[in-house]
């Protein structure tokens, strides 16, 4: 009987995408536009035709007998293998009393397909009339709503505002059905008649699936993406004409060839260690955009999307995931890939010099929040790739450009940030200065920049640098006490409290503005500060701040250390495993593992159990994840303690930390510091210019002064109690900032002056006085 008919249920139930957390992931080096992502054993999501387009939910099997039926996915009960770690070719063999079906995935280099090769065998406990059916969940357009379904004699197809899949098997279907999800889709058939009993030619405008009954057990079917029905059609018959075998050496080829380039460690290396830094390599380059080279996404995959139908996920890419991935990628020598992330976000720099909170690959603006790490940290990357040797005389003038527009950005809104790297607080904070501080003198240093330039950048780095603990380290509370420590570095201070306003607290995001003291606010946001070179591993306020993180974060799981980002982080699972719904409760990051062990190498502690915590994290195929459970196991939400919740995995971020953790245990190295700044930062500070802006009040030691805003003003101030008033005329200082000087020695040395501007073009002068008092 042909299939017939509308399927019934329009518009099916909700949309949602599939779990966050992936087995693995591939793409092929090649023409291919196509990113596979593999969950629970099976397809789940394909994007296409950028990383920032998930087109399908997911794509399994189910298989029915006499007397049974069972969905591989729910079963959970498989392996899965690549032929090296860095290439991204799985076979997937799941196992049950009544079958074994092994699947082989390859994305076909040259077309926007995917081939699968299937062979469904019986298990131990015999059953007649096995049967092997795909059914596939289409979310073309990057939603689960509008799409469309048939099947023709040709196979399964779908289609949403002119983007279109279809699915052929080289032998055809014995059965094949369209259906609305969670009313006729073939997954009810099935669960209802124990085998296909619809077969619907249509399911048109909602949430559909597609079903179709395989006519052998044992062969190959593709997946087709293009802008037309018969286009995808031809796409995934051209596929399957040139065969599985063909088109897998081509892949295998084609990733062999790449990893000939990395430069990753090896005598004395923990093999399984090796191993994952090689499955890291390639899931860094498995998530660049082939349209859009140097576009890497954070993540391919979409946090807790089973409970929702938001396309934005993980698939954006963040300038500073990007600019730490790139760092990651220098070292270990794929230099070619650096450099395209290093020209993709030069290219897609803000005319104002800063980079929007987040983009699509293809550059525009998904949030716009301001984040000032993600300023500094290209310019780093910048400065460590030409340190490196990765950039030649032709990237000066296009990278200069970028560095200067960078920095003017960072010197005209420094130091404090309006979001911090968690993108949920403003006001100081340590990881942010720490970059912050290391892009000005990087740049200064760098030659990039011109004299009067350099020396700005430098001077006003100095300045802040000093002053760091006056704005993110406390002393003598209540931890201190409690812990035997001196004083410890918080994790940020909110703005209205830098010059000693407010209430002292700090609102936490996702929980219903709850606050917590700012004092009693942790995290490891602090160790950048090592890291960097600015401040010294073994200075007594870092190693009083890592003893305090390591009792308060530190959590030890079978597989390692991990660590919560600070206390009552409310962005995680609810206590019953619940997806985030924007609020949670925080979980375990392997990324921050990372970042201790980082600071283990530095400080001369063994940064082995960091490394195996982290790899004692990844998914079955190396996936790194956002997130880990902390808690007692969950069955029916697939949560373990140590292993991914539903969050991101895998997040690119952590294979790079993964990368660069293991690269500096190795060989002694710091892959993200830049010599000159280190250089810079061992010497006696020099910071013997105070750059003061708009503190109604602010204490120095520093002999020379300069009053500066970003626009021009008449500076009128006094000795002391305004005792010999002057007026003085800003001048240029660079990057756009204006500043008037003021020498202490010249005024006689009095214990204060006091203050106040005049902006020209309004004629209106500063609402209240303002006093530099010197110490």
């Amino acid at each position: 009987m042909s299939p017939a008919g509308e399927a019934f249920g329009r518009p099916g139930i909700r949309p949602a995408w599939s779990a966050g957390d992936k087995d693995i992931v591939a793409s092929a080096l090649g023409a291919s536009r196509i990113w596979m992502t593999v969950g629970g054993g099976v397809i789940n999501e394909i994007f296409w035709p950028s990383t920032g387009r998930p087109q399908l939910r997911d794509l399994g099997f189910l298989v029915t007998g006499d007397d049974f039926w069972a969905e591989v996915k729910r079963e959970a009960s498989y392996r899965l293998s690549t032929p090296d770690p860095a290439v991204p070719l799985p076979r997937i063999v799941h196992t049950h009393d009544r079958y074994r079906l092994t699947i082989d995935l390859v994305v076909d280099p040259n077309r926007d397909a995917v081939v699968v090769r299937y062979r469904l065998e019986s298990g131990p406990v015999a059953t007649g009339n096995l049967r092997l059916h795909v059914l596939a969940a289409p979310h073309l357009a990057g939603t689960g709503w509008g799409n469309s379904a048939w099947v023709d004699d040709s196979g399964l197809l779908a289609e949403n505002d002119e983007e279109c899949l279809a699915i052929v098997d080289e032998r055809g279907f014995s059965t094949r059905s369209a259906g609305f999800v969670g009313a006729s889709d073939g997954w009810q058939d099935i669960s209802n008649h124990g085998a296909p009993q619809w077969e619907f030619a249509t399911a048109t405008n909602g949430n559909v699936a597609l079903i179709g009954t395989f006519i052998d057990n044992d062969g190959c079917f593709a997946i087709g993406f293009a802008t037309t029905p018969p286009g995808a059609r031809g796409l995934a018959r051209a596929a399957l004409a040139e065969g599985f075998d063909a088109l897998e050496a081509q892949f295998v080829a084609g990733w062999q060839s790449w990893a000939t380039h990395l430069r990753l460690p090896g005598d004395g290396v923990d093999p399984a260690i090796l191993s994952l830094a090689r499955t890291s390599a390639m899931v860094v380059k498995v998530h660049e955009d082939t349209n859009f080279p140097g576009a890497v996404v954070a993540s391919l995959s979409t946090p807790w999307g089973v409970a929702h139908d938001d396309p934005g996920g993980y698939h954006l890419v963040w300038p500073r995931d990007c600019a730490e991935t790139g760092l990651a990628l220098g070292a270990i020598g794929c230099l070619d890939d650096a450099r395209r992330m290093l020209y993709f976000l030069a290219a897609n720099q803000e005319p104002d010099g800063h980079w929007a909170q987040n983009f699509s690959a293809s550059g525009e603006p998904y949030w716009r929040g301001i984040q000032l790490d993600e300023t500094a940290l290209p310019i780093i990357l910048a400065v460590k790739l030409r340190e490196i040797g990765a950039l030649s005389g032709r990237d000066d003038d296009h990278i200069s450009t970028m560095v200067r527009r960078a920095c003017g950005y960072l010197v005209r809104h420094g130091p404090l940030t309006d979001q911090d790297r968690w993108e949920e607080a403003a006001g100081a904070n340590p990881f942010t200065l720490a970059v912050t501080v290391t892009a000005l003198l990087a740049a200064g240093l760098s030659g990039w920049l011109g004299p009067e330039e350099s020396a700005y950048a430098i001077s006003l780095a100095d300045w802040w640098n000093a002053g760091i603990e006056s704005l993110v380290y406390v002393a003598a509370t209540r931890y201190d006490a409690e812990m035997g420590t001196a004083g410890h570095y918080v994790r940020v201070r909110p703005p209205d409290q830098v010059n000693g306003g407010g209430d002292g607290r700090v609102t936490l995001a996702n929980r219903d503005g709850e606050t917590i003291e700012v004092a009693e606010l942790v995290g490891l946001e602090f160790l950048a500060l090592v890291r960097h070179g600015l401040r010294d591993a073994h200075d007594p306020r870092i190693v009083d701040s890592v003893r305090m993180v390591d009792a308060i974060l530190r959590r030890e799981l079978e597989a390692g250390p991990y660590f919560y980002r600070y206390q009552r982080d409310g962005y995680g699972e609810h206590a019953d495993g619940a997806p985030f719904d924007g609020r949670g409760i925080g979980r375990l990051w392997p990324l921050l593992a990372g970042e201790r062990g980082n600071y283990a190498v530095a400080a001369g502690e063994d940064p082995a159990p960091y490394l195996r915590a982290m790899a004692g994290s990844a998914s079955v195929g190396g996936m790194i994840p956002e997130q880990v459970w902390d808690a007692d196991p969950i069955a029916a939400r697939r949560l373990r303690a140590g292993r991914a919740t539903g969050s991101a995995a895998p997040l690119v971020w952590a294979h790079a930390e993964f990368l660069k953790l293991a690269i500096f245990a190795a060989t002694g190295q710091p892959t993200d510091r830049i010599v000159a700044v280190a250089a810079h930062c061992a010497q006696p500070s020099d910071a013997s210019v105070a750059h003061v802006r708009d503190e109604q009040s602010v204490v120095i030691s520093a002999p020379d002064v300069v009053v500066e805003r970003s626009e021009p003003f008449l500076l009128h101030y006094g000795v002391n109690d305004w005792s010999n008033p002057t007026d003085a005329t800003s001048e240029p200082l660079g990057f756009a900032m204006h500043g008037v000087r003021i020498n202490r020695v010249a005024l006689g040395n009095p214990e204060r002056i006091v203050y106040t501007r005049l902006d020209p073009t309004s004629s209106s002068w500063d609402d209240l006085d303002r006093t530099i008092t010197w110490h």
